[in-house]
């Protein structure tokens, strides 16, 4: 099973992770690795990518979390012009699990809005689908972006090729002083 990840969350990913044991990840926007250093323990082969400065962190999180051996190629890249080539190359993946940045800006000073780019990147990440792929999932941590913005965009772009459904909610992190905190919401398609 080869799996894209974009980016990287944390335990939202628990589910998915069920399915494979031990897949082929490639991670992009791997941030300081997060998510990722779950990921790189639990996989055989991973490629993480972003940045530079993002690279050189997760690298750093993953020598710490004890897992600075494992198989992982570091790519600093653009990570929408990376999935283009994969494209190009006809690599094909069974998943992805994305968690693109809120707002930033390219080497070039193009500027990304996850409100603004968020359809256009998803419907591209859908060209590395296989024709039988498994999930979708997104993390958002942007309060302002809805759940059910992410089940609209995943229940559009992959249910009417693939069927599945999708299900959406609401990141929140607890309060000492009782409740929880929103931060953003967490999106998945999966193929029933």
């Amino acid at each position: 099973m080869k799996v894209l990840v974009v980016g990287s969350g944390g335990r939202e990913h628990a589910i998915c992770w069920a399915l494979s044991k031990s897949p082929k990840v490639t991670e992009l926007y791997c941030a300081p690795g997060n998510g990722g250093i779950g990921e790189i323990a639990r996989c055989v082969d991973v490629k993480a990518t972003d940045i530079n400065g993002m690279v050189a962190w997760a690298k750093e999180n993953a020598a710490v979390s004890g897992v600075s051996g494992a198989p992982v190629r570091w790519i600093v890249d653009d990570c929408a012009k990376f999935v283009e080539r994969e494209i190009r190359r006809g690599r094909r993946y069974e998943a992805i699990i994305m968690d693109p940045p809120s707002y930033g800006r390219g080497p070039g000073g193009e500027v990304w809005k996850l409100e603004q780019n968020l359809w256009p990147f998803v419907s591209l990440c859908a060209g590395v689908l296989s024709d039988d792929p498994l999930f979708l999932l997104i993390n958002s941590y942007t309060t302002g972006l809805s759940p059910s913005v992410l089940s609209y965009v995943t229940e559009s772009i992959f249910t009417p090729r693939f069927g599945g459904e999708a299900e959406s909610r609401e990141l929140c992190l607890p309060v000492t002083a009782g409740g929880v905190l929103p931060c953003g919401a967490s999106g998945r398609w999966v193929r029933g």
